[in-house]
């Protein structure tokens, strides 16, 4: 059994599959921390003294690291490597001459330019999977050395345009959403790639910009510009497609009410006392309430505003229209569904550490969290091996 199985408990479907991570702050992080999840061995290779930029995102900090590099890095070890000393590099050739993936993020050329050439790489391993998260693509010569922020992805995608109230400030997410969707699409292509290397024999290379995940994240409001020739707007919490589907006022807070066909639709009108709006040749299908929207929402708002939201809830709940409160984090993880998804790790640098369980099941099962997020360098001795 070769020195790198991991012998974990199931579930762990990627045990004895070895990733060199060589990606640093959040999409590659975030890859490399769901196959961790799945039982793969991570070894993230990092800068002597900072290491990941986010060890130093703080506060919140455990210890010396920030929250948010807490949040990515579990299930991997970290080795501390100079990528501009020769010995760096032949360390992290020797790496990658028995490992499974090697995944980088770092400007288009770099990795060739410090004697890490992927094709290079992939020659003296063959089952070698590569995989390069970039900003705009590696063939894009034009913006190769273009900052690939979420935010500028946020703004260049069409996402901010979308974001926010009507009339207002174009608006980015609360979180760094579309890294998080590229991360994704990295870890579906190295298991696509994985499961293609255990047929053939060979690996082959996975890219995945940045850009071009955020713009395939657009789904149906690119496919309404493509489709319909509609330019979207920013539309608040509405729905370009489906109406009621919005955040709405009642006397003391806001709550969503979704109803998303034309027989939820009829149950709202019902607990709101109205049931003929369901009738309303106006409002009677929902590509007439898409129509008719300006005349709708008020209405529901008008009504909504007479009663606290508890007292909506209730009374949507029990028509079985979707709807809730709208949570604070605190109430995220004090609800029973949030307090379910925590796990508590014995970190015996940090102490008891929190984390968001990965939301992968396997047979109903949890994915274990084997190992806390590494210290600065803590298995550099894989070097030595």
């Amino acid at each position: 059994m070769p020195e790198h199985v991991d012998t974990t408990p199931s579930p762990a479907p990627l045990a004895g599959v070895r990733v060199i991570d060589l990606s640093r702050v959040l999409a590659g992080p975030l890859a490399t921390m769901v196959l961790g999840d799945l039982g793969a061995d991570i070894i993230k290779v990092e800068r002597p003294g900072h290491g990941d930029d986010t060890r130093a995102w703080g506060p919140p900090f455990a210890g010396d690291d920030a929250a948010y590099f807490l949040s990515l890095n579990r299930n991997k070890r970290s080795v501390v490597v100079d990528l501009k000393d020769p010995e760096g590099v032949a360390a992290v050739r020797r790496l990658c001459a028995g490992a499974d993936v090697i995944i980088e993020n770092f400007r288009p050329g770099l990795m060739r330019e410090l004697g890490l050439g992927l094709d290079e790489l992939r020659a003296a391993n063959p089952r070698l999977v590569t995989c390069s998260v970039t900003a705009f693509g590696e063939d894009a010569a034009e913006t190769a050395d273009r900052p690939g922020y979420d935010i500028i992805v946020q703004a260049l995608s069409g996402l901010m345009s979308i974001t926010g109230e009507p009339g207002g400030e174009p608006t980015k997410t609360g979180v760094a959403l579309l890294d998080v969707i590229t991360g994704l699409y990295a870890g579906i292509g190295i298991l696509a790639a994985l499961r293609e290397r255990d047929v053939a024999g060979v690996g082959r290379h996975v890219s995945v910009s940045l850009f071009d995940a955020s713009v395939a994240a657009m789904v149906n409001q690119a496919a309404n510009y493509l489709v319909g020739g509609l330019v979207p707007a920013a539309m608040g919490s509405q729905h370009p497609n489906i109406v009621p589907y919005q955040v709405f006022h009642a006397a003391d807070r806001a709550f969503v009410l979704a109803a998303g066909n034309d027989r939820l639709f009829a149950r709202t009108c019902d607990a709101v006392g109205h049931p003929g709006w369901a009738t309303d040749e106006r409002f009677a299908t929902n590509e007439a309430r898409v129509q008719n929207r300006s005349a709708l929402v008020p209405l529901l708002a008008d009504v909504f505003a007479t009663e606290p939201a508890d007292v909506w809830l209730t009374g949507l709940a029990e028509a079985g229209v979707p709807c809730s409160p709208i949570r604070a984090m605190d109430e995220v993880f004090a609800s029973p569904e949030g307090a379910a998804l925590l796990q508590e790790i014995a970190d015996p640098v940090r102490g008891p550490l929190r984390q968001v369980a990965d939301p992968i099941r396997l047979d109903g099962q949890t994915l274990p969290i084997r190992r806390p997020p590494p210290t600065l360098g803590e298995h550099s001795d894989l070097l030595n091996d």
